[in-house]
């Protein structure tokens, strides 16, 4: 933010005037006197065609501009950063304000200078003295809006304080009413007050009908909620799209029983932004009461379907518990054999039991042949696995691909020497679930008894290779504390000396 007693007022006609040009240009080429702009509000938007974000943002730059400018104080003019014209008229012609002509150059490059921009889209907004109100305002813009005017420091602190007051008395009505919105709709199109909501629990279902783990985990969720209404449950489920098209967005509501936010609804992205959204599928859990019980039960859905209702904390800590006693039980069969999928593949595709591994040590390795880090892995692991199998000791690793297509996995594969899921194996998803996998190459242990060992295993083999065998905690803690004496003495004679004190000969 700026501050007011110590910022430079512009005179605007100068900054944005040259020796030949008075004016500023509209799209349709109309000549705008830059004294006309003598007592109002200046937003000058640095922005061009070829920036991705720029064009993301410019929509919601010209529905605020289209709402504040009616007010008769305020303009924005259009600093471009395109390289031809074509590509500025072409940008420019879906924008309703001024622009610095693209011939000016030198203006535009002036500007850039003394408004210090380092990257783009970009607005500043200078007040009725030619003072710098706000010096970079896109992400405020973003945030709150039209609401955000008349865009001054002590605006944004006020709208800051009334969300912190917000979050601090959050009810349903504060979340889901935003100005005349104060409906949801079914997937037959009909609006259903908010207030129909009130006192239940309701779940925000922020998903993407184009995006495959939403795609996937919606037939599930969808499970719960009619098992649950059908008990006779107070719960609804409002969907909250996030980046379909209205076509997808359309089609995909008609065949859900759920709520939603009609499509590219003002409050999306306010509760986006709300919620710290940073992954989808993403379920929020609001309680009765209207205050949030979890930020996320996706995976709690994932793990125990309806058993996992009503999200609050004491049926986490249950859950909990069944979690624990499933890994005390966990056996190599219950993670690796479902229904008819009881086995894994060798070379040749020769299928092999999963009962054949029972007794051993077994890495699960997920990888792909796409992922440059894993291709990295591979030789190191590859390595330790032929030391550790040449030590008589009982290993295994099983290959589980994130390859997108069957040749991908066919050439990965054919270079290593263990086993496999198939490709497209469905015990895949599970497994990805249960061992919480983010990001490949990730090596999980699982122990001669069927329990996991560790799902650090990647770390330990790139920095102690074949020695971390058998990945157990007792054994990263003698590789820790280094070799005993016992062993650097056996060392020692291996290298044909014999080490007494401080002095070493040969034996």
């Amino acid at each position: 933010m700026a501050d007011a007693e110590t910022v430079v007022a512009h005179d605007v006609q100068s900054i944005l005037s040259s020796p030949e040009r008075d004016y500023l240009v509209r799209n349709n080429r109309d000549q705008v006197k830059i004294e006309n702009l003598k007592g109002k509000k200046v937003g000058l938007y640095f922005s061009a065609s070829w920036c991705g974000p720029c064009r993301r943002f410019t929509p919601t730059l010209v529905e605020v501009y289209n709402e504040v400018s009616a007010k008769g104080d305020f303009e924005i003019i259009f600093v471009s950063a395109d390289e031809d014209e074509d590509a500025f008229n072409g940008y420019f012609s879906k924008m309703p304000w001024l622009a610095i002509p693209f011939s000016d150059s030198e203006t535009r490059d002036r500007l850039d200078e003394l408004f210090e921009v380092q990257g783009i889209p970009h607005l500043v907004i200078l007040d009725e003295n030619g003072k710098v109100a706000v010096e970079e305002v896109t992400e405020i813009l973003l945030e709150y809006g039209a609401e955000a005017y008349p865009f001054t420091s002590q605006r944004i602190k006020e709208l800051k304080d009334q969300e912190e007051e917000a979050r601090r008395n959050q009810s349903l009505r504060s979340l889901l009413i935003y100005r005349s919105l104060d409906f949801v709709t079914s997937s037959d199109g009909k609006q259903v007050p908010v207030s129909q909501l009130e006192g239940k629990t309701v779940g925000l279902y922020f998903s993407s009908f184009s995006y495959r783990e939403s795609a996937e985990f919606t037939p599930k969720l969808v499970d719960v909620y009619e098992k649950l209404k059908a008990k006779g449950e107070d719960f609804e489920i409002v969907l909250i799209s996030v980046g379909d098209d209205e076509k997808s967005f359309q089609e995909g509501l008609k065949i859900l029983p759920l709520l939603a936010l009609p499509f590219n609804d003002k409050r999306c992205e306010k509760l986006a932004r709300y919620f710290e959204l940073s992954t989808l599928p993403t379920l929020v859990i609001i309680g009765p009461d209207g205050k949030t019980l979890h930020s996320n039960v996706a995976e709690a859905i994932e793990e125990h379907g309806v058993i996992a209702y009503p999200f609050t904390p004491e049926k986490f800590a249950e859950l909990a518990e069944i979690e624990k006693a499933k890994e005390a039980a966990q056996t190599l069969e219950s993670i690796l054999v479902s229904g008819d999928l009881d086995f894994v593949l060798g070379k040749d595709g020769v299928k092999i039991p999963v009962s054949d591994l029972v007794g051993k040590t077994v890495l699960l390795y997920f990888s792909a042949q796409w992922c440059p880090p894993c291709r990295m892995f591979l030789p190191k692991l590859i390595e330790a696995y032929h030391k550790i199998k040449a030590n008589g000791n009982a290993l295994e690793v099983v290959f589980i691909s994130s390859d997108r297509d069957q040749a991908s996995f066919n050439d990965f594969f054919a270079e290593m020497p263990w086993l496999a899921l198939p490709f497209g194996d469905s015990r895949k998803s599970f497994l990805s679930r249960k061992f919480k996998v983010s990001g490949i190459p990730m090596l999980v242990a699982i122990g001669p008894g069927g329990q996991t060992v560790t799902k650090e295993t990647r770390e330990l083999v790139t920095l102690y290779g074949a020695e971390a065998y058998p990945f157990t905690e007792e054994k990263v803690k003698q590789l820790k504390a280094g070799p005993s004496e016992e062993e650097e003495e056996e060392k020692d004679k291996k290298d044909g000396y014999v080490c007494d004190g401080e002095v070493c000969s040969k034996a």
